[in-house]
């Protein structure tokens, strides 16, 4: 058979660097793909394993369930300002740039008002003085609003950053046990569309409140001085201004919903249809992708309109609250200065310090009711920052111990809704032993290397790294997640790469390892001729996902960067399914010969006869539990599990498969049907 996974693959494109995870702690398991969701067992036992996984707590997590899409609360935008709590002098900074952005403008507007009602009234040209100061006050004007914007957007900039690497560290702590079934593009709205949205409340709403209401009160205190039946126009439609927010409160927070889920969808969508080109492509889909992608944009398109159409009703309506303070303001000033109440000198000064002073409080208006159509972002976002772990971590981490360590499961119960998929669930892997673990497709082996990485705990029993003395053995509950990583490694069936070179996607369990280390792992993992084919070698980008490598390149390069973590614990979650049986055998036989190898424990997650039977021991899982456990010769007999299940799937007895003499049939389940024999270089 000829195997594409040494066909050369030309790569180019500019190498970016891997993000980290936070913290700076390299992201530790190998393989990386969807979560399982909460449905069927089958669809969740074939569902790839995740890059990296949080820590939990010494205690029985709950069943596993799809977080629910966070509805927006009042309570939303006010939960984020916390993260201000680290930029008080910032902060401090804009409001006091606004506070004088605002009050040069009263001050300016009032002034300039007065000079012209003097010229008029008194025939009176003004002084130079006069004119300096209006020349003053505009060029403080400019200069403090330069500021303002400045100092208000570096605020909200760096306010956005730090959001997005707490959105992150939520997804991150939460998965994969709390976003199952979310897509990723709906995951990255929020992590940059819904994080984007709040830069206005961030950069305008919060120092803007603060400068209107401290202007709006000195500007109402020298309309006292000036006349107080003056404040009967202005207060009342301060304070309805003020009140209008509450008022439609409800719609916009409604149609600011619509708008961010219809977006959300939308992007998911798109990112869909962009990953699965080649897919629909040859499916013939592309004419009803497009269908569905121009129904998503007129969804957007309709919530958008909505939204502004409520926008500019409710922006009309406080246009029309100023004017109409403003039209008062001038028939009381003239009515005042008609009856020698008020110098007529003072009457477009009166007139211009009430619409300076509403002005203000009209924007903020403005600006608390956008910051109210943002709440079903700033809710998504909220939700992402506080999500609980889907595995809490220890109060108090124990150590790992150390030397060779073994693995067993105890009276485990675990499963992705009311229905266990594994239940009474005991194996036990002696440290250096290789143990295979068979099954029928959805019997539970994924969820088990799930639990070994802690990407869940069990509802019940115990999940333990055994030492060479088995009287301590330790929880992984109790383990940190710094230590977990370094002691276990789950390398699944599918393992995606980060857009970098292929160097940097080996060194993302490993950042430390020397080049030497570096090309041992790939010596073991026979990638060198892939290597040496590529035009820079190690350095060669590979693209977003690995696009420019085939499926067994992938698969083995996922498996290098799990050897260079040095894990004492390797979990092998169909690794080798992309490879034919040729690329199976010779990487078996480089990792057997790999010097570390004779104090690894590994267990062996894997459908092909020819990979089971090199396993020092065979543990047959049925029914959510191990039924049979022994050696090739003990189990290949007839009447077995092990025998039933291989004649299943295979069509005959295990010795017969394992000998080659008849084709292995392709395992219908799992995101990666096809063999990767078959699956060209991208």
């Amino acid at each position: 058979m000829t195997t594409p996974e040494n066909t050369p693959a030309a790569a180019s494109g500019k190498a970016a660097a891997l993000a980290s995870a936070p913290g700076g702690a390299p992201v530790a398991a190998s393989g990386t793909a969807t979560a399982p969701g909460p449905s069927a067992a089958a669809a969740a036992e074939k569902a790839a394993v995740p890059a990296s996984a949080p820590v939990a707590a010494a205690t029985h997590a709950p069943a596993p369930q799809t977080t629910p899409a966070p509805t927006p609360g009042t309570g939303a935008l006010r939960s984020l300002l916390p993260v201000l709590g680290a930029h008080r002098v910032t902060v401090l900074r804009t409001c006091l740039a606004a506070l004088v952005d605002q009050a040069a403008l009263v001050a300016l507007v009032t002034l300039a008002a007065h000079t012209v009602g003097t010229a008029v009234i008194e025939h009176r040209a003004p002084s130079a003085a006069t004119v300096g100061v209006l020349i003053g006050l505009v060029l403080l004007r400019a200069l403090a609003t330069w500021r303002e914007m400045d100092l208000s957007h570096d605020l909200a900039y760096r306010v956005l950053a730090e959001l997005r690497v707490r959105v992150f560290d939520g997804l991150a702590r939460s998965a994969p046990a709390r976003i199952a079934g979310r897509r990723s593009g709906d995951l990255a709205s929020t992590a940059l569309g819904d994080v984007e949205a709040l830069e206005f409340f961030y950069a305008h709403a919060i120092a803007q409140l603060l400068a209107s209401g401290l202007v709006f009160a000195a500007a109402a205190t020298l309309l006292g001085i000036l006349g107080p039946w003056l404040l009967l126009a202005v207060v009342p439609v301060a304070l309805l201004l003020l009140w209008s927010p509450l008022l439609e409160a409800r719609g916009r927070a409604e149609r600011g919903a619509r708008t961010r889920a219809a977006l959300a969808d939308l992007s998911a969508e798109s990112t869909e249809a962009v990953d699965g080109l080649r897919e629909l492509l040859a499916a013939g889909a592309l004419d009803r992708t497009r269908a569905r992608l121009r129904s998503g944009g007129r969804r957007l398109a309709r919530a958008q309109r909505a939204e502004q159409s409520w926008e500019t009703g409710a922006g009309a309506a406080r246009d029309l609250l100023v004017v109409a303070a403003v039209i008062g303001v001038v028939a009381a000033a003239a009515h005042a200065a008609g009856g020698g109440r008020l110098d007529g000198a003072w009457a477009p000064a009166a007139m211009a310090l009430a619409l300076g002073a509403l002005a203000p409080v009209a924007e903020s208006a403005a600006a608390l009711g956008r910051a109210g159509s943002l709440r079903a972002a700033a809710a998504r976002v909220r939700a992402a920052v506080n999500a609980p772990a889907g595995a809490p971590a220890p109060a108090a981490p124990v150590p790992v111990p150390p030397g060779p360590l073994g693995l067993r499961l105890r009276g485990v119960r675990f499963g992705y809704g009311a229905a266990p998929v594994l239940d009474g669930f005991d194996l036990t892997v002696r440290p250096g032993e290789t143990v295979a673990l068979v099954g029928a497709s959805g019997a539970g082996k994924t969820s088990c290397a799930h639990l070994l990485a802690r990407y869940w705990d069990p509802r019940e029993g115990t999940v333990e790294l055994v030492p060479a003395d088995p009287a301590h053995p330790v929880d992984l509950r109790e383990l940190s997640e710094e230590d977990l990583r370094a002691a276990v490694c789950v390398v699944g069936q599918e393992a995606p790469l980060f857009h970098g070179t292929l160097a940097e996607n080996l060194r993302l369990a490993a950042p430390d390892a020397t080049d030497r280390e570096l090309a041992a792992a790939v010596r073991t993992c026979g990638l060198a001729p892939v290597v040496d084919a590529l035009p820079q070698g190690l350095d060669t980008p590979v693209g977003e996902r690995g696009a420019t490598l085939s499926g067994g390149q992938r698969a083995r390069v996922a498996l290098a960067r799990g050897l260079l973590g040095r894990p004492r614990v390797l979990v092998l979650d169909e690794t080798t399914a992309h490879l034919d049986h040729r690329g199976d055998a010779e990487l078996a036989r480089a990792l057997a010969a790999d010097l570390r190898a004779r104090t690894r424990t590994t267990l062996v997650i894997a459908h092909r006869p020819a990979t089971v039977r090199r396993a020092d021991r065979i543990a047959v899982l049925e029914g959510g539990r191990i039924v049979e456990e022994g050696t090739w010769s003990e189990l290949a007999g007839p009447g077995t599990a092990f025998s039933r299940l291989f004649s299943r799937t295979a069509g005959e007895t295990p010795d017969r498969a394992a000998a080659g003499e008849i084709p292995e049939k392709p395992r219908p389940e799992g995101p990666a049907a096809a063999t990767a024999d078959s699956a060209p270089p991208r």
